[in-house]
């Protein structure tokens, strides 16, 4: 069972891998000391994840005396919003939560932000678990604090940074999710391999498919979802506020989340991330960061995850330079790239201009 630990200078969790584990997941909270105080704990999910899932999971936090209520919230993007965050307010209410109860995130990147978010301001600060159940959640979202809602001008604009207490991944829970979920994410396991981990995008060129979970074995995908957890591990124990290191995880983020907003969520986060990773290593081209030769190997391996690789013509890109320029990763009016220079390195850059991030949009374009 991989167990990996973030420690930071409020206190540390651990991040804990293992198939076939949602069962162990009350004893789990027990041991870390929490429902000593109170056993009330707010499970929020879907109505797919719960149907498959929440028995399991409540039954287990009921196994060991804790108290769980539950609150399905509608899944996708376009529901992460003030008006989906008061439903959890609401419900938090209801069940009369207190400062030492708990909230158990089940489901994906979107839940998990929600519920972190929710957690973070509720009575100033509540505990808070991530359970998550899709793999680019796995691999990013539900480790390392960051919680937030969308604002109508951008991704995550309303947000605060709250660590849980535990994340606690269980890769058998990915049998069940949509194939086209599993494509997305594959774009932010290949984005730790371009920033962080050369062996990690070694082992990723070795195997023939990534597209499908029916392609990955379970220890495979184990030390996929192992490298990933490190990764991030290692980058939020040296910049946890995002203050400069931090910012390499936003590779293909800058152009991905524009991408997003002006598809208004047709293309969603990791298929923008694609094509995002796609535009910042052209960039890096172009500026003699890094070579050509990696671009294509970078390039091969999005293809492989049957990601895509450009921009349909539908999209705006007025929208896309729009979008950028109200993202939070702005600093000071000019816009901050992150940007290869090998396999497993990259740095963070603010001399890109506009110019060029729209002439290298225009190469990106391709007909439907």
């Amino acid at each position: 069972m991989p167990v990996i630990p973030l420690t930071l200078p409020q206190y540390s969790y651990d991040i804990v891998i293992e198939a076939g584990s949602l069962s162990q997941v009350g004893a789990a909270l027990r041991q870390r000391g929490l429902g000593t105080k109170s056993p009330k704990v707010l499970v929020v999910s879907h109505p797919r994840i719960f149907r498959h899932y929440g028995a399991q999971v409540m039954t287990a936090l009921r196994s060991v005396s804790f108290e769980p209520y539950e609150l399905l919230l509608p899944p996708g993007e376009r529901y992460k919003t003030a008006t989906t965050l008061h439903k959890i307010y609401d419900r938090a209410q209801s069940c009369y939560l207190e400062r030492s109860s708990c909230m158990l995130a089940l489901g994906g990147g979107v839940i998990g932000d929600m519920t972190g978010f929710a957690a973070a301001t509720w009575l100033r600060g509540i505990n808070f678990v991530q359970v998550p159940t899709s793999l680019l959640a796995m691999v990013d979202a539900a480790i390392g604090g960051k919680t937030g809602i969308n604002h109508a001008q951008g991704k995550n604009l309303i947000g605060a940074f709250h660590q849980p207490r535990l994340v606690w991944i269980d890769p058998q829970v990915l049998q069940t999710l949509p194939p086209r979920e599993f494509r997305a994410a594959m774009a932010e396991v290949i984005k730790y391999g371009v920033i962080w981990d050369a062996q990690l995008f070694a082992l990723l060129e070795r195997l023939p498919h990534l597209d499908q979970r029916r392609y990955f074995s379970t220890p495979v995908l184990t030390e996929i979802l192992t490298r990933c957890a490190q990764a991030k591990a290692e980058i939020v124990m040296q910049d946890e506020r995002e203050s400069g290191l931090r910012a390499l995880l936003n590779f293909g983020h800058t152009i991905g989340h524009g991408i997003e907003i002006a598809s208004h969520y047709k293309i969603n986060h990791g298929e923008a991330v694609a094509i995002g990773m796609v535009f910042a290593s052209l960039i890096a081209v172009k500026m003699q960061f890094w070579s050509a030769d990696c671009h294509q190997r970078l390039v091969n391996l999005i293809s492989k995850a049957k990601l895509p690789c450009t921009l349909p013509d539908s999209i705006s890109r007025a929208e896309i330079l729009t979008a950028l320029r109200s993202d939070k990763k702005v600093e000071g009016g000019k816009l901050r790239f992150v940007l290869p220079t090998t396999i497993g390195a990259a740095t963070i850059t603010d001399t890109i201009s506009v110019d060029l991030v729209e002439e290298i949009l225009a190469i990106g374009y391709t007909s439907n």
